[in-house]
């Protein structure tokens, strides 16, 4: 397994000096952030390491990714971008798809073959309501993938927090029966999980189980904590806004047994990318800060994966 990172934690680096810090800090690989610039809904979206449109129409800029990719020994494990391209909006839908179909040629382009993202929701509607519109909408850019040699994972993130996202939030793909549905409607090789266990302790899911069932659909991994506040849960309940009874952490200050979902990594053969994810709210204040939320995830999780 390769240890990376999530770019957009580092909101406010260049592709190179972001490409510099994961060499000097010897990660392996960076899952980059892709967003359309200025697009910024929400904490850790918005970020733009490599600009898409310039991959697409310039094929000098497109190489100098890919050189100093290799210059400074870290992989682009995959294109990250996360947005609702099932939003309710339909012109905010449209403009979601049209940029993830970018995304998509990017990462063929540049020699990446993976996308991370989200399979979307329309928050409002039902589960099996979004079925068919999964149905309807994913196929064409699927086929667009495979036709390009590109994997679509996709995340298992709710995007259901606080009140923006209620009631339904706005990813349909987050536990193991929604998974067996979507897998069944859009039966393509190229679609697959990144897996991402800190999303299924807070809704009360096994996060190890689901690794067995589906391990030839996991093709890119998380590594993000989450911390629940059993006094705050037993206040509000489960029907509540999840931030209000829990917290994401650093990997190791929260309530993963990391051992345990590495071990059963390593059970199911899982040799690929893994890239820590930072959302802790007690690492933001500072770029210090920032940097060291990184070196810290790094230092505990290598005692698990070298």
């Amino acid at each position: 397994m390769k240890l990376g990172f999530i770019t957009a934690i580092l909101e406010n680096y260049t592709y190179e000096q972001m490409m510099e810090f994961a060499s000097v800090e010897g990660f392996e690989c960076v899952e980059v952030a892709c967003w359309p610039a200025g697009d910024a809904e929400r904490r850790y979206a918005g970020v733009s390491h490599i600009d898409i449109g310039k991959v697409l129409e310039d094929n000098t800029y497109a190489e100098y990714i890919g050189n100093l990719s290799r210059a400074k020994g870290v992989e682009i494990s995959s294109l990250a971008y996360y947005p609702n391209i099932l939003d309710a909006d339909q012109a905010k839908a449209l403009a979601c798809r049209e940029h993830l179909r970018k995304v998509i040629m990017a990462s063929a382009k540049l020699g990446v073959g993976m996308v991370t993202t989200f399979i979307g929701r329309d928050q409002t509607k039902t589960v099996e309501e979004n079925l068919e519109i999964v149905r309807m909408v994913w196929p064409e850019l699927l086929e667009l993938a495979g036709a390009n040699g590109v994997k679509i994972a996709i995340e298992n993130c709710p995007m259901l927090f606080g009140a923006d996202q209620w009631p339904g939030g706005q990813n349909l793909m987050t536990t193991p029966s929604n998974w067996r549905k979507i897998f069944e409607i859009l039966p393509y090789d190229n679609l697959g999980i990144n897996y991402d266990p800190s999303h299924f302790v807070w809704q009360m899911i096994d996060y190890i189980k689901p690794l067995y069932e589906f391990k030839d659909k996991i093709f890119h991994v998380h590594y993000k904590d989450i911390k629940v506040y059993r006094d705050k849960l037993e206040d509000c309940g489960t029907m509540a806004y999840p931030l209000q009874y829990m917290q994401p952490k650093l990997p190791g200050l929260g309530d993963i047994d990391w051992g345990k979902y590495v071990s059963a990594l390593t059970d199911i053969g899982y040799d690929g990318y893994t890239c820590i994810e930072v959302e802790d709210k007690a690492f933001e204040n500072n770029e210090k800060k920032v940097l060291d939320s990184l070196r810290l995830s790094k230092h505990y999780l290598k005692q698990f994966v070298i």
